[in-house]
């Protein structure tokens, strides 16, 4: 971790609006804008961009990965322009908590994936890029959203130490962990063999 400079109050503060932030169901917002309906009776019931793009609809899709993603980057940037290192990560963390538990859903959230990728490329740009291209050659290999996530969030601690971030190591580790228990339905589909395919309609 960064070394704490910033006051109490003011990560307090960061904190708050962080996760305020990462509360917005982008996906629902998008879904009811493109007249999708109630995006939690779609599919796996995700507020997510995979989940949207189950609709079949991929502008919906491909617009609430972007707003998802830069929840956890603005959350970021904000924050380290603002008051430095130590409350980008805290910010970083909170708008990812907000994603997965949203307040305004009563903390029925989404899988964070978006956001976590978001978050790493806004916190260290080499290292959001690594997970991304795991992220990617896992799904292009094995057309399963949620497993390449789940190789991208385990590989991201060891991406931050081969990239010299080691600041950022505990970081991943506690966004990874997250990621996994998130994961945990979707982990018994995959041993299963029963994991919905990328783009398969709900």
């Amino acid at each position: 971790m960064p070394p704490i400079d910033t006051t109490a109050s003011l990560l307090g503060l960061t904190a708050v609006l962080a996760y305020l932030l990462g509360s917005i169901p982008f996906g629902i917002v998008m879904a009811r804008l493109f007249g999708l309906g109630d995006l939690r009776q779609v599919g796996s019931g995700n507020i997510g961009a995979t989940n949207v793009l189950r609709t079949g609809n991929k502008v919906a899709a491909f617009l609430t990965l972007v707003l998802d993603a830069g929840k956890g980057a603005i959350a970021v940037l904000v924050a380290r322009a603002a008051l430095g290192d130590d409350a980008a990560q805290l910010a970083g963390f909170c708008a990812f908590l907000g994603h997965c538990f949203p307040v305004f859903l009563g903390f029925r959230g989404g899988k964070g994936v978006a956001t976590f990728l978001g978050t790493l490329l806004a916190l260290a740009l080499p290292l959001g890029a690594a997970a991304c291209a795991v992220w990617a050659v896992t799904a292009g290999a094995f057309r399963i959203s949620s497993l390449a996530a789940l190789v991208a969030a385990a590989a991201s601690p060891l991406a931050a130490l081969a990239l010299g971030r080691p600041e950022a190591t505990l970081f991943c580790i506690a966004l990874a962990l997250l990621i996994l228990v998130r994961h945990a339905p979707n982990i018994r589909r995959i041993a299963r063999g029963e994991e919905p395919r990328i783009g398969q309609k709900g």
